[in-house]
């Protein structure tokens, strides 16, 4: 297993440190990880994204779909309602997870739905104005013509 340092990344940079953690968080994590529920994320549009979690043998109530400190939480817990039946084989996994994202700045979830076992959670980025590439009008003329606005404004 390798360790990474960020330290230096620390030290040496100022507002960077929720990409740290990420980075941190990323390096740390288990590599036995869980597969379960398994689950893709596609990009729909240039800010469009969606989420599908294959959730067989759940029910909305079951379901739980979360927003919380920057990271989307889907969860589910099985109510237990098998009592008196015997398996021969019991291939559909209901068992309670947690599935965590951490979504990115500007990424928010438009909504949830649950269809033919398949959870869909769609999310959207919304950059704001301010941060959105603009034109600058290049003005043509000479330095007089800024030195005179400039005596207009002191004056």
């Amino acid at each position: 297993m390798r360790n990474y340092d960020l330290s230096p990344l620390y030290r040496a940079t100022v507002g960077f440190d929720r990409f740290a953690d990420l980075m941190d968080r990323a390096l740390t994590t288990p590599e036995a990880q869980t597969t379960y529920p398994p689950y893709n994320i596609e990009k729909v549009d240039e800010n469009d994204y969606r989420i599908s979690i294959a959730v067989a043998g759940f029910t909305d109530a079951e379901l739980s779909v979360e927003v919380k400190d920057g990271a989307l939480i889907v969860s589910a817990r099985k109510e237990d309602s098998d009592e008196g039946t015997t398996y021969l084989h019991r291939g559909i996994a209901t068992r309670a997870f947690e599935r965590r994202f951490t979504l990115a700045d500007h990424v928010k979830v438009t909504g949830a739905t649950h269809a033919d076992g398949m959870l869909h959670i769609d999310l959207v980025r919304e950059v704001p104005e301010a941060l959105k590439p603009r034109r600058i009008e290049i003005a043509g003329g000479s330095t007089k013509t800024i030195e005179a606005q400039k005596e207009t404004v002191e004056a």
